[in-house]
C-alpha cells in the first residue's frame, strides 16, 4: 500500500515537468517557424515587383524538410538540426483594383511553415508596385 502511494505520489510530482517540457518544446518549434516564415517573406518583399507579377498567378514554391534555405541559399538544417522537420511554401495571388487588366496592382504572398505536415506559422502580406510599403 505504501508503494502505490509512493508511486502517486511521484507521478503527481513528476506529471507536471514533463508538460512544461513539452510545451516548452512546442514554444520553440513555434518561434523557429516565425523565424522561417520572416525569413522567405523578407526576401520575397525584396523581390523586385515585375519578378513576383512574372511568376504567376497560383505560382507555389516549396521547401521540403531539410530544403528549407537561407537568403544565401544554405539550409538551414545543417547549421543546426532543430529546422530539419520544418518544410516551407510561398503562395502568390494577384489582386486587382478595379478590373482584369494585363499587370496586377497587388500580389497577395502567403508564406506557410510546417513542422512535420503541421502548420506551425502562416503570414500573409499584400505587395504593391512600390513594395512593401505601398500596400
Amino acid at each position: 500500500m505504501a508503494l502505490v502511494l509512493l508511486g502517486v505520489a511521484a507521478a503527481g510530482v513528476l506529471l507536471p515537468f514533463s508538460h512544461g517540457a513539452a510545451v516548452q518544446a512546442e514554444g520553440r518549434r513555434m518561434t523557429l517557424a516565425a523565424k522561417l516564415a520572416n525569413d522567405l517573406m523578407e526576401r520575397v518583399v525584396a523581390t523586385p515587383f515585375a519578378d513576383v507579377v512574372a511568376l504567376g498567378d497560383g505560382h507555389t514554391a516549396t521547401e521540403l524538410p531539410g530544403q528549407v534555405t537561407d537568403a544565401l541559399g544554405a539550409r538551414w538544417a545543417q547549421r543546426d538540426l532543430m529546422y530539419a522537420n520544418f518544410s516551407r511554401e510561398v503562395t502568390y495571388q494577384h489582386a486587382y483594383l478595379l478590373v482584369y487588366k494585363p499587370t496586377p496592382d497587388f500580389v497577395l504572398v502567403t508564406v506557410r511553415v510546417q513542422y512535420q505536415g503541421r502548420d506551425v506559422a502562416v503570414l500573409t502580406r499584400l505587395i504593391g508596385q512600390g513594395g512593401a510599403g505601398s500596400a
